[in-house]
């Protein structure tokens, strides 16, 4: 026998979920016919056989998530000495041993896992309790029956308990380790708009305010190294831009946007969204940012706390444009003004950094197109 098992697919993506299956026991297969899809936080990759054969098993059913290295298909007609364990997440032994349950969150720099006794899985089996969904509060991180009661008790009051996957699963488990890590300090301020034409493009705009104020300010285009406590300071600017979709939030980089006119990034920034909401989004442009924009005013809200995410240092939240009266030169006028909020990492951005960056990005924007 012989195994196919979920490759390591890039990018610090250590599990994927089974979408579809295009082969079943018994079928027979060439090299590189597809055998199934799996989505990744990042997109939908088809996996290919890696020889001719006949499928012995396929391990997983549509909806599984699996870990890089579990396996995904045995072969009949090849030798190998790799015991079959029979189960994606390995040989589960009776008695009261703990059996051990990798949970590694996707880009994250760290794993954490849970441990439950043979007894606990049965119960969480009757109960159709998804031991992913439960929260520790044995010793060693170890689930316990009464663990498992709770949140069936949870489920029967409240509803069905979905499990987050894909996207909205990595989102989540981006944001608990940005809030176990990152130091926070928010600052808002209003852009008057007043000089820009009736048709002008708001985000490329704001993209190329933010390259002026990384110029002026490079400790904000910037990556923090917690565990070194150390930063790097970046010579290119290379923008995360949030995007939001049904399936959950993706951050596509747009690259050097300093070196690049409005009507390259318009084409760039359209590509990128495109892709993105056909998850045929490439890898290469999923990674590297090194400062993030998130215009959320396209659907509301004047100002936001953004969240960042590390290593980055700094993210901006451009809010709804408003009317507003305004006092120039002793008349008033009615002017149009684009709310701004401004995160940063307390541990490598100071507070004069933050709002020097904050003041040439308002005079920018002031600015006529």
């Amino acid at each position: 026998m012989s195994y196919f098992n979920l490759p390591d697919l890039g990018e610090g993506l250590q599990e994927a979920e089974i979408i579809e299956w295009f082969v079943g026991n018994g079928d027979k297969v060439k090299q590189d016919d597809i055998l199934v899809a799996v989505e990744t936080a990042k997109a939908i990759v088809d996996l290919p056989s890696p020889q001719d054969g006949t499928i012995r098993q396929v391990y997983g059913k549509t909806g599984d998530i699996i870990q890089v290295g579990d396996p995904l298909v045995e072969f009949v007609n090849a030798s190998t000495t790799k015991p079959d364990t029979g189960t994606v997440v390995g040989e589960v032994k009776v008695g009261d041993t703990l059996v051990a349950e990798a949970s590694l969150s996707v880009g994250h720099p760290a794993s954490t896992g849970f441990k439950a006794t043979p007894a606990v899985r049965a119960l969480a089996t009757r109960l159709n309790i998804d031991l992913a969904m439960v929260k520790p509060s044995g010793k060693n991180n170890t689930i316990t029956a009464d663990d498992i009661k709770r949140v069936a008790k949870l489920i029967k009051e409240s509803g069905e308990m979905i499990p987050l996957k894909g996207a909205r699963r990595t989102m989540a488990l981006t944001m608990s380790q940005a809030h176990s890590e990152v130091v926070p300090v928010t600052i808002s301020d209003d852009a008057d708009i007043a000089a820009w034409s009736d048709n002008a493009d708001i985000t490329i705009r704001l993209i190329r305010a933010i390259a002026t104020a990384c110029k002026a300010e490079p400790a904000l285009n910037a990556w923090y190294d917690n565990h070194a406590v150390a930063r790097i300071l970046h010579d290119t600017v290379e923008l995360g831009i949030a995007v939001d979709t049904e399936q959950g939030l993706f951050v596509p980089v747009l690259n050097n946007i300093a070196t690049r006119d409005a009507e390259d990034l318009r084409k760039a920034l359209n590509a990128i969204k495109d892709a993105v909401k056909s998850r045929s989004i490439p890898p290469e442009k999923m990674r590297g940012h090194t400062i993030t924009l998130s215009n959320f005013g396209t659907f509301a809200g004047r100002y936001a706390n953004p969240v960042i995410v590390p290593p980055t240092v700094a993210i901006v939240g451009a809010g709804k444009i408003r009317a507003q009266v305004v006092r120039v030169n002793k008349q008033f006028e009615s002017h149009n003004i684009l709310p701004l909020s401004l995160t940063v990492d307390h541990r490598a951005v100071t507070g004069g950094e933050a709002t020097r960056f904050l003041a040439v990005l308002l005079k920018d924007l002031a600015l006529p197109e």
